[in-house]
This record gives C-alpha cells, structure tokens and sequence, in this order.
C-alpha cells in the first residue's frame, strides 16, 4: 500500500465555479429503430474490420453499421 499524503500546507488558490455542461444521461442514450440485414461481403473487407475492430475495442458489426451512416448522413438528399 502507497504512504498516505496529507496536503495540509498547500495553499488554496481562487475556486472557481463551472457550469454543468454535462448532458442528463437519458440524452446519452443514442438507441435508434435499427432492422437486421443479411448481407454478404468480401472476405477481405470483413478481415479488415475485424482487425481494426479488435484494436479498437469494438464490435466489428459496431465500426460496419457506423461507416455505412457516416455515409447515409454525407450523401442523404433532403
């Protein structure tokens, strides 16, 4: 166990107060109406995200389903 540190003759400098800018958690929730897809994809392309997904400590469907709404959101006609 590490020696406790008492930091009594510190002086305190000025407090300064800061605005909650952190949102409620039921705004933190991002569930949106999803539907399953089977669709079948290169071998390739599957490895790579695997990989990339193990890196990353995600799901490889997570890193999938976000590229292919980062290009629904770039390419979307209102």
């Amino acid at each position: 166990m590490k020696k406790h540190i008492d930091y009594t003759h510190e002086p305190i400098g000025e407090i300064k107060i800061v605005n909650d800018f952190l949102p409620p958690p039921e705004k933190l929730v991002f569930r949106r109406k999803s539907i399953k897809v089977t669709m079948s994809l290169d071998e390739e392309s599957v490895s790579f995200f695997k990989k990339q997904a193990q890196r990353n400590h995600v799901p490889y469907q997570t890193m999938i389903r976000n590229l292919i709404n980062t290009y629904v959101a770039k390419y979307q006609v209102n």
